[in-house]
């Protein structure tokens, strides 16, 4: 007896985006189920961003489908985006450096009480958030300009899941922070996945891919190359999908000396 499979929160179904002649991704399949990540990889110009644009409803496709939950979604822009619970984490973050971790969360949202804002509520909120996010942030006054990356970075998440988020993009999460604020971030990662949070990592780092992804998917000159679990596969096995465009089975022994000169 086959046992039925849960249906995925995201399906992408044969997603093409051209810019003028140039095909930045030609017909993409890939899925996400709750409460797993898949490293989304792929060399510069493989076409990962712009497929994850497309869910995002920064860049719509040209042919192609996205069911939510198995039914087929519209995703035109980033409301349309957000109203489906798909929340975006850009590299730059977006967070207003001038104000608080409260004000950031809220930004555009404010949570207002007799025409006033309200921002013990938001302060509240925020506090609620975190707690469950990364218990050891304090600093819920501070300009986030004085955070610092990784607690910037848990400010970002701490807005998305306050919205209920229930898929989230995350754009190279873990650039340009050092080792320990590097750990800060997967240990939030590991958290969102306990919540049943389906997360597209985008990343260049095999080593935070393989850290925390269930899944990996390489892309290569706008296809899709395939997609592997990790506990199937090496390193070496990806680095080979990235660089030469080879699924697993196809890599020789000769593929894998090169990878290494």
């Amino acid at each position: 007896m086959t046992v039925a499979q849960p249906t995925p929160l995201v399906e992408m179904r044969d997603i093409n985006v051209a810019f003028g002649g140039v095909h930045a991704v030609r017909d993409v399949t890939i899925d996400l189920h709750a409460g797993e990540v898949v490293g989304l990889v792929g060399g510069n110009g493989a076409g990962k961003s712009t497929l994850m644009r497309v869910l995002s409803g920064a860049h719509p496709a040209d042919s192609g489908e996205i069911l939510i939950d198995g039914t087929k979604a519209t995703i035109t822009n980033p409301r349309d985006a957000k109203a489906l619970k798909i929340e975006t984490i850009y590299q730059t973050l977006a967070l207003a450096d001038n104000v608080d971790a409260p004000a950031n969360l809220f930004l555009g949202r404010e949570l207002t009480s007799l025409g006033m804002l309200d921002d013990s509520a938001m302060e509240d909120a925020t506090r609620k958030v975190m707690g469950r996010l990364n218990p050891n942030f304090t600093r819920f006054k501070a300009p986030v300009r004085s955070l610092s990356g990784g607690q910037r970075q848990a400010v970002a998440i701490a807005r998305a899941v306050h919205f209920n988020a229930r898929i989230l993009i995350m754009d190279e999460p873990t650039a340009a922070l050092g080792p320990a604020e590097t750990a800060q971030v997967r240990d939030l990662i590991r958290q969102l996945k306990l919540e049943g949070i389906g997360i597209f990592l985008i990343s260049h780092d095999i080593h935070d891919v393989f850290d925390l992804s269930d899944r990996i998917s390489v892309m290569y000159h706008g296809l899709l190359v395939g997609t592997v679990k990790k506990s199937e596969v090496t390193s070496d096995d990806v680095l080979a999908m990235i660089i030469m465009g080879k699924a697993p089975e196809e890599v020789t022994e000769r593929d894998l000396a090169a990878l290494h000169q």
